[in-house]
């Protein structure tokens, strides 16, 4: 399947918790001011690659236990992104991913294709970047408004439900 990417970093640190395969998707709705990733809004920009290019990164680094869908805005490519998270979760891996759309929103929309990427990411970190709630004391986000929610648990009540990291 194909799918317009920014970029696939490897062996991300910050994407979320140890080493992690961060894939960036190409497109961005949302224009957030101040966003770190400027470049990934154009919709036409970045590169075509098929997830099969993607999924065989899976697995090469024994370190890399997990794998991270940023962007850009992973919800506009739901499903090419929603096989390479389901790739990910065969191999054991777990899967983050950063959208501007809150989870309420996904919700109340309840399209069948970006539901199918929910089902298959076990964090989600939603919200807008919002300058103004800038934080770097904040874990994995960017912004006070923006939350780390255990996304399994949020779909069987059908609220957002906090994703709590562990001690280290």
């Amino acid at each position: 399947m194909q799918i317009r990417i920014a970029g696939v970093e490897t062996e991300s640190i910050v994407d979320g918790p140890g080493y992690r395969l961060a894939v960036f998707a190409q497109g961005c709705p949302h224009g957030c001011p101040g966003c770190h990733n400027p470049q990934t809004h154009d919709m036409a920009g970045g590169r075509m690659a098929d997830t099969q290019e993607i999924i065989a990164l899976l697995g090469k680094n024994p370190l890399v236990r997990g794998v991270t869908l940023t962007g850009g805005e992973p919800m506009m490519q739901p499903e090419p992104l929603a096989e390479i998270a389901r790739a990910a979760k065969e191999k054991g891996m777990n899967v983050w991913c950063y959208t501007g759309f809150t989870l309420e929103q996904l919700l109340a929309e309840g399209r069948a294709d970006r539901m199918a990427l929910l089902r298959a990411v076990d964090v989600l970190v939603d919200g807008p970047y919002v300058a103004a709630e800038r934080s770097i004391s904040l874990l994995y986000r960017g912004s006070r408004n923006q939350r780390l929610l255990d996304v399994r648990q949020s779909l069987a009540r059908g609220e957002a439900v906090p994703f709590v990291l562990p001690e280290w």
